[in-house]
């Protein structure tokens, strides 16, 4: 979602050079948008506070002579590093104790519903964003695809090009109140090949309890037709690979929003959460969720133990959402 940012601030200044610090896991990601001119591996993690090792990095920093530091984070911690790099302008939303740390500080973010216009108003002066930004002017992310390195990926798994591809994302590192039952990622896959498509499972190491159960659970006659790449794959290569499927399932996670901005047909199912904060950005996105008293709660497991808010969501439903597109 920060890539609707550095769109719309190279729109504003064509000529502009955006670094961007960050994680290093987030680096593959952000090399693969072309507004981005160079990305910084962050070496500290997020609960870190660490005031040395954040002098040491503004310090360096410096060199880079920045006009201007946009800061995403909330913690006071986070705009301590763009203070000692002596950017003279730096902006973001009022947060934990930051006055003096920002100079260019937004008084409230809650002006704005979604997570992408709280983003994207940071590049628009402050007296005018409330009329500038709203989620449909805001530039959809856009991530680059390496055609060769899909063709060699096709080539490794042995993905054939026979069937239209659905891909499945049954993980969320938020915790288990936003994963769609493995058994209803099963059912829906199995009626899927049964259609004539074929499925491949995405997602990390943590993930392949779970799409190897999916698979598991499929008629033998079917399995030819899934393909399970959890955890085989790094994260750049994932963006390739999604980008080769028609359609993409996904539970509320962060390749749902690499799905949305390679272009795929999404279908989102959300548990705990909501696509009222952060929609997958695309034009071809159905989400999906239950309308049961409780949700959203945005809770990481269920509060009452009963998952209803998934459970309720059937198969059938999505089934019919995809037949339909």
């Amino acid at each position: 979602m920060s890539q609707s940012l550095y769109r719309e601030l190279k729109s504003r200044h064509p000529n502009a050079t955006i670094d961007v610090l960050a994680p290093a896991w987030c680096g593959p990601i952000l090399e693969r948008m072309p507004e981005v001119d160079q990305a910084i591996e962050m070496p500290v993690g997020h609960g870190d506070f660490n005031f040395t090792k954040r002098w040491k990095i503004g310090r360096q920093l410096a060199a880079n002579r920045y006009t201007h530091a946009f800061v995403l984070p909330n913690s006071a911690k986070s705009a301590l590093i763009p203070l000692f790099a002596g950017i003279p302008v730096r902006t973001g939303w009022k947060g934990e104790l930051r006055y003096g740390l920002l100079n260019d500080l937004r008084a409230d973010r809650k002006v704005f519903q979604y997570m992408v216009e709280r983003y994207v108003a940071l590049a628009v002066p402050e007296s005018t964003m409330i009329d500038e930004v709203s989620l449909d002017k805001c530039l959809r992310p856009q991530l680059s695809i390496n055609s060769t390195q899909q063709e060699r990926l096709r080539q490794r798994f042995c993905l054939t090009s026979g069937r239209e591809v659905v891909g499945l994302c049954p993980g969320a590192e938020f915790g288990p109140a936003k994963r769609w039952p493995a058994h209803y990622y099963a059912e829906l896959a199995s009626a899927l090949i049964q259609d004539g498509k074929q499925i491949w499972l995405f997602g990390s190491q943590k993930d392949q309890e779970v799409t190897q159960h999916i698979r598991s659970r499929l008629p033998l006659e079917h399995q030819s037709h899934c393909f399970d790449l959890a955890g085989k794959t790094t994260l750049v290569e994932v963006v390739d690979l999604l980008a080769c499927c028609h359609t993409v399932v996904s539970n509320d996670s962060g390749l749902m929003h690499v799905a949305a901005a390679v272009h795929c047909h999404i279908v989102a199912i959300y548990g705990s959460s909501s696509p009222q904060y952060t929609p997958p950005l695309s034009e071809n996105v159905i989400t999906l969720s239950t309308d049961i008293e409780c949700r959203p709660c945005f809770q990481r497991e269920c509060p009452y133990g009963h998952l209803n808010c998934l459970k309720q969501l059937t198969p059938d439903q999505v089934i019919r959402q995809i037949r339909h597109q």
